[in-house]
């Protein structure tokens, strides 16, 4: 049985995850619950075998090439309406990696747009949003592999439930809304109320305010007005920054009711391991980039007949080759076979469509 002492530490080194935005956010709500209380996250257990970790990627990393020393992690951000379409079922509205350098603590944040046209980890070609409404946790994951070269075998999700839960626990964030921001939060949050059955508080001014749960997680979901979701993703990190100000300024207290509050709307494969590997020595992490997929010079978007307007990767191999270089620093990756795969049937597949 752990000492009131060991108890303590644990919860201090759960105090400073919280500066280290949304991931460790996540892995604090988990390791918390999980050596506090009886409850826990929603747990998956992903099998390495089924997730087309390429076995290139896999001799790489033996041999001390790219991304040895590093842990990659897939963030989603869920459309989920009730607690079962954590599971399944639910768009993910929000598609991040998060990679850690176990080495310097570095961190570096990349949104893969939802609507990039790849291969789904099944075959079929579509938005990346639709990888986690077919298949799951396992499928978003296996789509991030297959398409983009890399070894994520962790994840962690949370719905609209949890991002208004936690962003209230911390009595909300602050937020500078622009004009055309306050011309559509407001439909959004009509939307979001009406899933999460409970009242909203219209936004009516712009400039810089505190959002409460429900008003941010709509400041999340802005897609129209202009940048699209390109400006969206950027608005979700903007929100993350915003919460880990706010967690700063937050008492332990506090933050302890906030995960136990939470942890009913977390689904992740992490398990405290995990948690405590990561969080050996929280002290040096900090978020040094953040950029989105397709890079912008590489990267169109266009209408792909019944699959709508999506977001299209003119070179799938220099985007990935890009990807490698901005998170691991790799100046010289080369892409496997099966990125190569991809890009030629996504090419196949769209560019009729972009020669209208």
């Amino acid at each position: 049985m752990e000492t009131k002492q060991s108890g303590k530490r644990k919860i201090r080194l759960i105090f400073f995850c919280i500066e280290v935005v949304i991931i460790l956010i996540m892995l604090g709500i988990l390791y918390l619950v999980m050596s506090h209380t009886s409850e826990g996250p929603r747990m998956a257990e992903l099998d390495p075998e089924v997730l087309e970790i390429h076995e290139d990627i896999q001799q790489l990393k033996e041999e001390g090439g790219t991304m040895r020393g590093y842990r990659n992690i897939a963030l989603f951000g869920l459309d989920a309406e009730t607690d079962n379409q954590l599971f399944k079922s639910s768009h993910s509205d929000s598609i991040m990696i998060a990679s850690v350098n176990l080495d310097t603590g570095e961190i570096r944040l990349v949104s893969v747009y939802r609507d990039t046209y790849l291969n789904l980890g099944n075959d079929k070609y579509w938005k990346a949003t639709q990888a986690y409404f077919t298949g799951g946790a396992e499928q978003a994951v296996k789509m991030l592999n297959m398409n983009l070269d890399m070894d994520i075998t962790d994840f962690a999700a949370v719905g609209y439930k949890g991002l208004r839960d936690v962003i209230d626990g911390l009595g909300g964030i602050y937020i500078d809304v622009d004009e055309v921001e306050l011309q559509h939060i407001n439909n959004y949050q009509i939307g979001v109320s009406s899933v999460l059955k409970c009242e909203y508080i219209p936004v009516k001014e712009t400039g810089y305010q505190l959002l409460d749960g429900l008003q941010a997680t709509a400041y999340c979901r802005i897609r129209y007005g202009g940048g699209e979701d390109y400006k969206r993703t950027a608005r979700q990190r903007e929100v993350l920054k915003a919460l880990e100000e706010r967690a700063k300024e937050t008492d332990l207290v506090t933050l302890t009711k906030v995960f136990n509050d939470c942890i009913g709307n977390i689904y992740t494969s992490l398990d405290s391991t995990d948690i405590l590997e990561l969080l050996a020595d929280i002290g040096k992490y900090s978020i040094v980039e953040e950029g989105g997929f397709p890079k912008e010079d590489l990267r169109t978007a266009g209408n792909i007949g019944a699959k709508g307007s999506c977001v299209i990767p003119m070179d799938l191999e220099s985007n990935v080759v890009w990807l490698h270089q901005f998170l691991f620093g790799d100046e010289g990756y080369t892409v496997t076979e099966s990125v190569k795969s991809c890009g030629k049937q996504i090419e196949e597949d769209t560019s009729r469509y972009l020669k209208k």
